[in-house]
């Protein structure tokens, strides 16, 4: 997506990819329907490296590899404490609403089509979600990846804002 800073490069990690979503888009031109087909594919290394893909093609087999392309270049790092996510969160994108909540052990992933696919190639194994609003399963997945992308790991944030206080400086000022 366009909030991630730092470039992953695909090559290092074992990803793999999986088929969401085809559309069959008909056109009407002056001869007839002209067909073509829109693909959304989820790629992961099931590590905390998750990206989506849209591609567009007259064939099936040219759209899926277009969406995995494009995939592969949107690669995102998403923060997991143990098997879930830090903290819950909401995030819109379009008229989908997508809340993600963290879950104890053993909970699994629940959710529902597209962001499931997410969340699986992203390695969280326990999580609760709700799919608030729009159910097109591309804005879905892209809220997902939104909602991931804008994770910040707890204590990266917490040594950001406040720098550890020293012993000296404590007995000095007390």
């Amino acid at each position: 997506m366009k909030g991630s800073v730092s470039k992953i490069d695909p090559t290092e990690l074992t990803l793999n990819d999986k088929l969401v979503y085809i559309n069959r888009v008909a056109k009407v031109v002056k001869g007839g329907k002209r067909l073509s087909f829109s693909a959304l594919v989820v790629t992961g290394d099931g590590n905390g490296h998750v990206g989506i893909g849209i591609g567009k093609s007259n064939e099936v087999p040219g759209a899926i590899s277009k969406a995995s392309a494009i995939a592969k270049k949107n690669l995102i790092k998403v923060p997991i404490t143990g098997t879930t996510i830090p903290y819950e969160t909401t995030v819109k994108f379009g008229a989908a609403k997508v809340l993600l909540k963290p879950a104890g052990p053993g909970i699994g992933i629940i959710a529902g089509g597209s962001i499931r696919a997410v969340l699986e190639a992203s390695g969280i194994k326990d999580i609760l979600t709700k799919s608030l609003g729009s159910s097109n399963r591309i804005n879905m997945a892209r809220a997902t990846m939104l909602a991931l992308s804008r994770l910040k790991d707890p204590q990266e944030e917490l040594a950001k804002r406040k720098p550890p206080l020293k012993v000296e400086e404590a007995v000095s000022n007390g």
